[in-house]
């Protein structure tokens, strides 16, 4: 879809959704406008994942943005062009870099899909110091949903109202895994350019 030395924007099949049940199926192709996916990206907002002790020690984290201008802007285009060209089986998955060092860089990366009205987010990696390997595989731009260390941050939306809320594991959540995935009702984001919805290719 989209690519350039450090970024990318592709479509990718995702082998849990199975022809033979619908109820699997991704709402793709889909058509959303560009300023709706801004709001989404510009709403995004992570904080650091703290345990009890340590909130009561340090309080809560602050919230942070997800992405910066120049991202919401590059994504929020390239993520309409991908949503609009996806099968039922395939999902926008993003990757964003910057090189720190010949061997070292900061990634930002997940990956999205739409399944009837909602959004589905998946945040795998944000602002990671990721040391590329002398030799062997390179993770991070092969696997964008896959994270490349613990993640300790969990991921808000605001508005909260239009986020739909999912129940995670004891697990996932003394693992900071809890808050790594959003579903955002699209009914509920709110822009100058959202239109009608269509279904089943999904119009906003």
């Amino acid at each position: 879809m989209y690519e350039d030395p450090v970024n990318y924007v592709r479509l990718e099949e995702d082998r849990k959704v199975l022809p033979e049940w619908p109820q699997s199926h991704f709402s793709h192709p889909a058509t959303v406008s560009k300023g709706v996916l801004r709001t989404i990206l510009s709403g995004l907002k992570v904080q650091e994942h703290r345990v009890a002790p340590l909130r009561w020690i340090q309080g809560e984290a602050p919230l942070e943005l997800v992405f910066n201008d120049n991202e919401v802007t590059l994504l929020s285009a390239e993520m309409a062009d991908a949503l609009a060209l996806a099968q039922y089986n395939e999902r926008v998955t993003f990757y964003l870099s910057e090189p720190l060092t010949f061997a070292r860089r900061t990634i930002t990366s997940g990956g999205l899909y739409i399944q009837g009205t909602e959004l589905h987010l998946l945040l795998g990696n944000w602002r990671i110091i990721y040391g590329i390997p002398t030799y062997g595989m390179i993770y991070d731009r092969r696997y964008p949903m896959r994270p490349t260390v613990a993640k300790g941050f969990d991921l808000f939306f605001e508005p909260a109202d239009a986020v739909i809320p999912q129940q995670s594991s004891v697990l996932d959540n003394l693992l900071a895994n809890s808050k790594d995935e959003l579903v955002i009702d699209l009914s509920k984001v709110t822009t100058q350019e959202r239109t009608p919805v269509s279904l089943p290719s999904s119009v906003f």
